[in-house]
Formats: C-alpha cells, structure tokens, sequence
C-alpha cells in the first residue's frame, strides 16, 4: 500500500493541515511497510497547464490513449516535452498511490487555485483509477453541511466527488470537514466558537480513528 498526502493551504499551521497530517500518521502506524510521499502545494505550486500541455491532451484523446504509461508517446515538440517533464513526476505519483490524502480549506466556496492546478496537470480524458481510495480533509469558515443556509454554495466537496468520479472513475471518498473556522478569528461570528470546537474535535476524532 503506498499513500500520497498532498496539503494545499496557503497557511503553514492550518487545520486542514493539521487533519490530514492526523490521517496520515495514523495510516502509516497502521501500514509500517507501506509507501509515503507528501507534496506541499502551497510551498512548492505546480504550474498552470499551458498551450503545450493541452496539445499532450488533444493528442491522448484522437489517438484513443487510455493506458496512462502511454501518454508520454503525445509529448513531440520541444514544448510538449518540456510540459511532460512537469506533468511526468505529479502522474507518477498519483498512479503510484493505492490511498491519495488531501488536505484542503474551502476557498470562496471551492478548491484553492494551487490544488486545482494539480488536479489540471494529472488529468487526462477517460483516464481511470479505480480501485483507488481518496480521503480529503478540510476546514471551512462557514457551516455547508446538511441543511445550513450556506450549504447550496458548498463546490468543495461537491466538485471534488464529481471530480474523482467523472474523471477517475473512483467512489471510494471520504471527507472529513472542520467548519465554522472563521469563529476562530471573526467577532460577529464569535458566539458560534464553541459550534466550532465541537465540529473541529469531532473531525481530529475522525482523522485519528
């Protein structure tokens, strides 16, 4: 079993930082032979695809490429080559993970821009990973689960599920989400702080079990 953790918080001491680092040890303590790779991409983004890299995609798709380790055949020009080199090492490690873990705020009711780019970058048509495992934890402001006012706007979790299931035909996700964190730092959301506590400990019981 080999796991990739990714963290894409733009903070160094984030929650959902914090969650995925607590699912992380407690599945290598469970797996002590097992693989594990972690990539920050906050610290160290992964470039936006460009020109090049959507002519690799056009190319997979007209020649009916399926079998990811054919996908560098796409890469010919100097260009292209040089957009494989980027994507090559990101796909080999997605394809390498039996378990991809993810920790992820909600930014402006969606993903960050640096996840976002990876999800970009790994992802060609018809691509399949099944058989795979995606756990993503994450901390939000506001409260999105269940029937909250604001859980209509909730495209973080809803765009991930999708994601992971039209793209890589995988529906084994679990998320564990931490909401309310604004309650942390914003005044008029003061009185909900202890609303808060309760969902953050019942996501660290989460991770940790």
């Amino acid at each position: 079993m080999n796991l990739l953790h990714l963290d894409a918080s733009a903070r160094r001491a984030s929650l959902s930082r914090e969650l995925s680092a607590t699912w992380a040890k407690r599945w290598r303590t469970e797996h002590p032979d097992g693989g594990y790779h972690y990539r920050d991409l906050a610290a160290d983004p992964v470039p936006h695809i460009g020109e090049a890299w959507t002519e690799l995609c056009d190319y997979v798709m007209a020649h009916r490429i399926t079998e990811i380790a054919r996908y560098r055949e796409a890469a010919r020009t100097p260009a292209q080559i040089e957009a494989w080199d980027v994507l090559e090492p990101l796909l080999n490690e997605l394809v390498w993970a039996d378990v991809v873990l993810i920790g992820t705020p909600m930014y402006n009711y969606s993903i960050p821009s640096s996840l976002k780019a990876w999800l970009d970058q790994v992802t060609f048509p018809r691509m399949s990973l099944a058989g795979r495992r995606f756990v993503v934890t994450s901390a939000r402001g506001g409260i999105y689960t269940g029937d909250a006012p604001k859980a209509p706007l909730d495209h973080q979790e809803r765009y991930l599920r999708d994601f992971f299931h039209g793209h890589f035909a995988v529906d084994d996700v679990t998320f564990i989400h931490a909401e309310l964190a604004n309650a942390r730092i914003d005044p008029l959301l003061a009185h909900l702080r202890e609303q808060h506590e309760q969902s953050l400990a019942a996501a660290r019981q989460e991770a940790g079990r």
